[in-house]
This record gives structure tokens, C-alpha cells and sequence, in this order.
């Protein structure tokens, strides 16, 4: 005669505490845990070693103050007028090179605006300055 096995061993795990653990684990990893910002590209600007010195008849200034009134050469000029006067002082001296002084508080907006024209003047050799000191 067979006899049939009623009695089964079953495998089970014990979950009571299991949340509990989870919940440990989870508050060690986010308290240990190191988020690293994003801090984009490592560029490194180039720095002058020395300055050279232009003689000043080869460079003419463009300035532009906070409220946008630009000066040429301690001439105040409109805007429009940039391209013009430029391409006029370069007809003069093809090796002229411009001085762009800007107000740091100067608005993008402007400056491209003035970056535009000096394009359209084909002055293409410029030199931004700033004043560090008032930075």
C-alpha cells in the first residue's frame, strides 16, 4: 500500500521587518549619497602675458556707456552711423583696429548689436577691453 505525503515543508521568508529594513537602507544611501552639480565644460581663458602697445593712430575706441549712447572717437554717434564712420577710418588705414569699451551693465542685446555693425564695417580686428578695477 502507498501511503501519500500530506505533510509539505514550505519555504517561506519572513517579511515582517522587511519594510523596515528598506526603509533604513533607503535613508543611508540618500544621506551618504554625494550629488555632483553640474558644472559644464573646464574652459580656460587665455591670459596676456604682456601687452603691446598700437601706436594710437592705428586703433580707434567705440564706447558704450549703460544707457547706450556710443561715442567714436569722443564723437557721439547714433547706431546706425557705426558702419559708416567705420568703413570711412578703414578706407583711411586698412590695418585700423577697434577698441570696444563696453559697460558691464550693457544689455547683450546691444552689444551684438554693435558686433553686427562692426561686421557689416568689415572690422574685423578688435579688441574688447574692461576695466577690472571697476568690475
Amino acid at each position: 500500500m502507498r501511503f501519500k505525503r500530506t505533510l509539505e515543508m514550505g519555504a517561506s521568508v519572513p517579511t515582517g521587518s522587511m519594510g523596515d529594513i528598506v526603509f533604513l537602507l533607503l535613508i543611508f544611501f540618500l544621506a551618504t549619497t554625494i550629488f555632483k552639480l553640474e558644472e559644464g565644460l573646464t574652459v580656460t581663458l587665455p591670459r596676456a602675458e604682456s601687452g603691446v602697445r598700437v601706436p594710437r593712430e592705428k586703433v580707434t575706441h567705440v564706447w558704450v556707456d549703460a544707457h547706450e549712447d556710443i561715442s567714436i572717437d569722443d564723437a557721439f554717434v547714433h547706431m546706425d552711423m557705426i558702419e559708416q564712420l567705420l568703413v570711412k577710418k578703414m578706407r583711411e588705414n586698412p590695418q585700423l583696429m577697434v577698441g570696444l569699451n563696453m559697460d558691464a551693465a550693457l544689455p547683450y542685446s546691444t552689444v551684438d548689436r554693435v558686433l553686427r555693425q562692426l561686421r557689416k564695417a568689415n572690422a574685423l580686428s578688435v579688441s574688447f577691453t574692461s576695466d577690472l578695477e571697476a568690475s
